[in-house]
């Protein structure tokens, strides 16, 4: 049985999109080749692979085991392309997911020049505050925030995501400043969802956990630098968010002798895989060197312990 490689990649592309139109869209393929196409590689493996209606498109079992072996056929393909010849310029489609606030502020400047670096790249990236299925979406890297936790995926650190407290000079005008992490209970925290309690080091290292809470609470962490920045209350936030208000002095650093209790970076993410292909390589790489272990939005920010 000889797959076509192009019905296994608008399977995947099928599955991400869950709009069999969208993904055809994609291989400049008709609604009608497009459904054509799905039913030839069923056909071929002898399986039901996807429950179509007109409203919705959902895996059936088979469907989604074949995904799995779908993604690793088609990584396999490209591993061959990239082994020989001019295949190892990085070339072809880069799929890259990151958070909404981390990609608009530190990808969205650097791609134009990375892009004019390697012209036979193009690039689809993905924005969202949601965790992605790279598997299931065809996502080649993502840019995640946050601990490293184990996981089917390959980590590469590209550079510390310190967090610190912050609030406006109107609110601490107003409610007055923490001089302990104990005293938050007595103030309005801006609690981002699934970030409670904040823990912190004491000054003798030991742990210290608060539970905080005030009128606001968000899944967004833009929206709660905001809030801060609007007097609502205290936010805790990586310094590559709140960077640029730190240094003009919209938002003060809080509790700078009492540090998070949380080793958070910036890392690469992506499939376990022996071979990395060059396109992948190469976006790691190169964000890489932009940010480092010093990165540039820590620099000079005033009032922030170690």
């Amino acid at each position: 049985m000889n797959l076509d490689l192009t019905d296994v990649a608008l399977f995947v592309r099928v599955c991400a999109t869950r709009n069999l139109s969208a993904a055809g869209r994609e291989f400049s393929l008709s609604p009608a080749a497009s459904s054509a196409r799905m039913a030839q590689l069923e056909r071929q493996l002898g399986a039901r692979l996807l429950h179509r209606t007109t409203r919705q498109i959902a895996l059936t079992q088979d469907g989604e085991t074949f995904l799995e072996r779908a993604v690793a056929l088609l990584d396999a393909a490209e591993q061959a392309r990239a082994s020989v010849g001019a295949g190892r310029e990085p070339q072809g489609l880069l799929r890259v997911a990151a958070s909404v606030s981390f990609g608009r502020l530190h990808l969205m400047p650097w791609l134009p020049a990375f892009m004019e670096r390697y012209p036979g790249l193009q690039l689809d990236l993905r924005l969202s505050d949601r965790v992605i299925d790279l598997a299931a979406n065809g996502i080649d890297v993502t840019i995640r925030n946050g601990p490293l936790h184990d996981s089917a995926l390959i980590a590469r650190v590209l550079a510390p995501s310190r967090l610190l407290l912050v609030a406006a000079p109107a609110y601490l005008a107003r409610h007055g400043t923490p001089q302990r992490p104990q005293e938050l209970a007595d103030h309005q925290c801006l609690v981002l969802e699934g970030v409670n309690p904040w823990n912190f080091r004491d000054l003798d290292g030991s742990l210290i956990k608060v539970r905080v809470g005030g009128r606001m609470r968000s899944d967004n962490g833009e929206a709660m630098r905001d809030a801060a920045l609007a007097g609502l209350g205290i936010a805790l936030q990586s310094t590559w968010a709140v960077y640029q208000q730190l240094k003009s002095g919209a938002l003060v650093p809080l509790l700078a002798a009492y540090p998070m209790a949380l080793n958070s970076v910036v890392s690469a993410q992506y499939l376990n895989r022996n071979f990395l292909p060059p396109k992948t390589q190469a976006f790691i790489d190169y964000f890489a060197a932009r940010f480092g272990p010093a990165p540039y939005w820590d620099e000079g920010l005033p009032g922030i312990g170690n």
